[in-house]
């Protein structure tokens, strides 16, 4: 995983703990209804039995865009595009698993090994004051992919209520 990590850095990451030059953070401190909004709506629409390609599904297959930072067979990872701080990027599992409450024993290695790159490539993007990971899951979590992920943000002081 070290090479694969090194091979990553080597792309050209932005540099640590600072946004990409036209990306700001878009939610302040109570200001999160448009992500809240989209989650009712992604729930209202049934998307999670849908059985439809994710937005991530489609950047596993790349066949959309992303900045993607680390991948092995299990997951990706790859940065947010509205960072809620100076550093965020999502893990993602490549076996589609629509929400935390779906798993099962069986996703038990997997959810490890998602945890440990989480663990590492918050490491190599310098968070070593700390970081936040945090999981939606459902629509009063404010899920609005139904596709597994964690977000880790870091780079600054978080709050704490976070929601």
């Amino acid at each position: 995983m070290a090479a694969v990590l090194a091979r990553g850095l080597a792309r050209g990451w932005a540099a640590r703990g600072a946004l990409r030059a036209g990306q700001r953070c878009l939610a302040a401190p109570g200001e999160q209804d448009g992500e809240v909004g989209k989650a009712r709506r992604v729930a209202a629409s049934g998307e999670e039995a849908s059985g439809q390609a994710t937005i991530f599904s489609k950047i596993i297959a790349r066949s959309v865009p992303a900045t993607i930072l680390y991948e092995d067979d299990k997951c990706l990872v790859f940065r947010d595009v509205a960072p809620q701080a100076p550093v965020h990027f999502l893990v993602i599992p490549k076996r589609p698993i629509p929400r935390l409450s779906r798993v099962g024993p069986q996703d038990t290695e997997l959810l490890g090994h998602l945890l440990v790159v989480a663990a590492q490539m918050a490491q190599a993007e310098g968070l070593d004051d700390g970081y936040r990971l945090v999981i939606n899951d459902g629509k009063h979590g404010a899920q609005s992919v139904y596709h597994l992920h964690l977000h880790v943000l870091g780079g600054r002081q978080l709050g704490w209520p976070p929601g």
